[in-house]
């Protein structure tokens, strides 16, 4: 039995970790911003499951979260760092204040929470942290960049912090899902004024992601399930077939326009 920690425990992907965990027999602190949507999965596993409320974005709440989720059961053994947002729109349209907001939530949320975790990690000498990012950290795609800069950095962010504390027995991966119907284009987005100068974009996007929602977050649960139960597990795992598929794809695109821009990149000596 193992004790898990959640952010954005309260819908999407998380709440899908949550219940998936809580029907193996292990424990679960789920934390969200607002815990009453948590209700049925506590009454049903009122032994097994802690509700937290916090803001990862609030640096002292963070920290006292995570003391509040380790005195629920005693210690931490997988943490799931999920709270996420959407700023949606053309970076130019996005104001200031949306920006601040958005990296606030997306990528300090997420360096908060690490950094509130890792003292009881390494004197346990044991642990799991799973970054939730996309599968899009290969690159941005219009409208959503300012997304994938945030979930870009806790890429980065994640192979340097793996490397830092493998010594203790502390594992990482960065978990990259695909397009889950999570709620994340709805109650989970901010959106930007419309500029009508990208008008003509915006309607080529829409009807090239169509109407599909994704697939159910459940679906992804069981991947995740079998990775926190591998003794080595990977520094990066993308979920999702269609996902791997895209990324593959992209990648390699990316590896033969270098190739193709090899002569002008030699000319330097660097």
């Amino acid at each position: 039995m193992r004790v898990w920690f959640i952010t954005g425990a309260s819908r999407g992907l998380g709440r899908a970790f949550a219940e998936a965990a809580l029907s193996r027999g292990d424990r679960v602190v789920a934390a969200a911003r607002d815990v009453a949507p948590l209700a049925d999965l506590k009454a049903r596993h009122p032994d097994a499951l802690a509700c937290v409320p916090l803001d990862v974005s609030d640096r002292a709440a963070a920290h006292e979260g995570v003391e509040r989720a380790v005195a629920a059961f005693g210690r931490l053994d997988i943490v799931v760092n999920n709270a996420g947002a959407m700023l949606y729109g053309m970076l130019e349209e996005a104001t200031e204040t949306q920006i601040r907001a958005h990296f606030d939530v997306n990528v300090l949320g997420q360096i908060w929470i690490t950094q509130a975790v890792l003292p009881h990690l390494r004197a346990q000498g044991s642990g799991h942290i799973l970054l939730v990012t996309t599968m899009g950290t290969g690159g941005g795609i219009a409208s959503a960049g300012l997304y994938a800069a945030g979930k870009s950095a806790i890429d980065s962010l994640g192979q340097a912090l793996a490397m830092e504390v493998e010594p203790f027995g502390i594992k990482v991966t960065i978990v990259q899902p695909g397009g889950y119907n999570t709620g994340l284009f709805t109650t989970g987005m901010t959106a930007t004024t419309p500029d009508p100068a990208y008008d003509p974009l915006r309607a080529k996007l829409a009807e090239m992601w169509g109407d599909e929602a994704g697939p159910d977050p459940s679906t992804a649960a069981p991947v995740v399930m079998r990775l926190v139960d591998l003794p080595d597990p990977p520094l990066r795992l993308i979920v999702g077939g269609q996902s791997f598929d895209l990324v593959h794809q992209m990648n390699q695109a990316r590896a033969e326009e270098y190739r193709a821009w090899e002569h002008l990149s030699r000319l330097a000596p660097g």
